[in-house]
């Protein structure tokens, strides 16, 4: 699959992972998080986190747009996230992104999901097992963003935060 034909972005895996219908109405140009309190308040997160590094929102290829670089022997890429609700979705945006430099042939081993705000972090690597996964998944994102109709309502625990509830429930 050809990353940069396809226009794939970490928000398109993420909201895969989260679910498929938000992803749909997403990419059909349905942008409900900019109306969400909750979006607003991961952004200024990430404004008011990390405000001494020098490579901040970094956007690649016109596709990814990474939260901050750290430069080095090799790159790391760092997100800030505000909390851990969705952490499997993150994890794999940030595989994404590493998965994307590496097709890129720049030496990205591994990444940082930073939760500033519960002082936590963790380092995400990708393995070759990872790496298949992303292929399949990319895969699976152009299915379901060429599908006529939106995908079925999920209907999850996390629903109800969600900016597309109305889409979903209403």
């Amino acid at each position: 699959m050809d990353l940069t034909e396809n226009k794939i972005t970490g928000t398109q895996v993420a909201y895969f992972i989260i679910c498929p219908r938000k992803l749909w109405l997403f990419t059909h140009q349905i942008e409900m998080e900019k109306y969400s309190e909750d979006v607003e308040i991961g952004k200024l997160i990430s404004e008011e986190s990390f405000e001494r590094e020098r490579y901040k929102e970094i956007l690649i290829d016109d596709t990814l747009k990474i939260d901050f670089l750290k430069l080095g022997k090799e790159i790391i890429i760092n997100e800030i996230k505000k909390s851990r609700k969705m952490e499997d979705a993150h994890i794999w945006q940030l595989k994404f992104y590493i998965y994307y430099l590496k097709k890129l042939g720049i030496p990205c081993r591994y990444g940082i999901i930073h939760y500033p705000k519960l002082k936590r972090k963790i380092e995400v690597k990708l393995s070759k097992k990872d790496e298949e996964k992303i292929e399949d998944t990319l895969r699976e994102i152009e299915i379901v963003k060429r599908l006529d109709k939106v995908p079925a309502v999920i209907n999850k625990s996390y629903c109800k935060k969600c900016a597309y509830y109305s889409f979903c429930f209403i």
